[in-house]
């Protein structure tokens, strides 16, 4: 048994010797490039609302830009579908209190009553509780501060403020975001038809000064890269197997039949973390076995076992697990292989999720 796997090691030591030497670019390095100055943090205030929020969010997805929204709980509660639109086109959902007061007038009581509303409100919709607070009017004192860290809730004020909510034009909106620098956060509304307007200029001007829109740090309140976990599966989000984290006595990665990750003895696994906002999506991994016989890997979420694909011959091939439930939220994505008997491996390329 000790013989055959050490074998197995030695041949993906040979197999990982084999990748091409002409690097290609990845989509990570491609956009580190275009965000050379670094991120910024595009935020709106008091939605979502009915008139506006579908507007906001074709006008953000059409300029490509991400932005985090930070919803009255109330809100949340009477227009359920625009916050998880929200969430479904890469948004991050923050809590603004559930009726928008100032909150430094509260008691201790009241204060915890606006953030656990909203919290709850917001988590039975989208699966995951916020971890941003922005309080209302930026009012905030120690009392205050003490309720959002019981909520594990980050406080997020502003460095710009774009005025939208003072009578600002366009024009002086847009100005406000060409201050921003990189880790900034600027200020906005989502029920403005001028920032609604502004946000095609405001995409250029971030563009052209080598910035992107991130999230906001739930450590620092401050702009950075967005992570994979953020990150919602859209129509053929793909992920290659082998920028997962690998786990297992055996696994590694392969270049032939393709580039990818071998798995050579039960529970060798490669894994990550996804965000999703919804809880059903369709699984389909491209991979093969290394013979004849039929390869098996187990898709687990959340450490919930969900399907099996098997790969039943050495030419690669791609299968698909349909209308698969799972938690929403941050979720845990392992590819397991089971039922190894030293008989066959597993070899597989990608996840793509739709």
């Amino acid at each position: 048994m000790l013989k055959a796997k050490l074998v197995k090691g030695t041949m993906a030591l040979m197999l990982i010797g084999t990748l091409f030497s002409v690097p290609m670019m990845s989509v990570a390095s491609a956009a580190d490039a275009s965000c050379a100055n670094g991120y910024v943090g595009l935020t709106f205030d008091d939605g979502p609302n009915t008139s506006n929020t579908t507007k906001l969010l074709a006008a953000l997805k059409q300029a490509g830009l991400r932005a985090t929204m930070f919803n009255i709980g109330q809100n949340a509660q009477n227009s359920p579908s625009l916050v998880r639109d929200q969430a479904d086109a890469g948004m991050w959902v923050g809590n603004h209190s559930y009726t928008h007061p100032d909150m430094t007038t509260l008691s201790s009581s009241q204060m915890s009553s606006e953030i656990t509303r909203t919290q709850q409100a917001i988590q039975s919709i989208t699966g995951t509780a916020p971890k941003l607070f922005r309080p209302p009017y930026g009012a905030t004192n120690s009392t205050l501060k003490s309720i959002e860290s019981q909520n594990a809730l980050t406080e997020v004020l502003w460095s710009v403020d774009s005025q939208d909510w003072n009578g600002a034009t366009t024009a002086q909106i847009v100005a406000s975001a060409n201050r921003l620098q990189n880790g900034d956060v600027l200020l906005m509304h989502d029920q403005y038809q001028t920032t609604l307007q502004a946000i095609p200029q405001i995409a250029q001007n971030l563009k052209s000064r080598s910035l992107c829109s991130g999230m906001i740090s739930p450590t620092t309140g401050r702009a950075v890269a967005p992570d994979s976990s953020t990150s919602p599966p859209s129509a053929g989000t793909k992920v290659e197997v082998e920028s997962m984290t690998k786990g297992g006595q055996y696994t590694g990665n392969i270049s032939l039949p393709f580039n990818g990750v071998a798995l050579y003895s039960n529970n060798d696994l490669v894994k990550y973390t996804q965000y999703f906002a919804s809880g059903t999506h369709h699984f389909s991994l491209r991979g093969a076995s290394s013979n004849s016989n039929m390869a098996r890997v187990d898709l687990k979420i959340g450490g919930q076992a969900k399907g099996t694909f098997y790969f039943g011959g050495s030419n690669p091939a791609v299968y698909t697990l349909t209308n698969v439930s799972h938690g929403a939220g941050n979720q845990e994505i392992e590819l397991v292989l089971t039922a190894e008997n030293e008989t066959w491996d597993a070899y597989i390329d990608y996840l793509e999720i739709n």
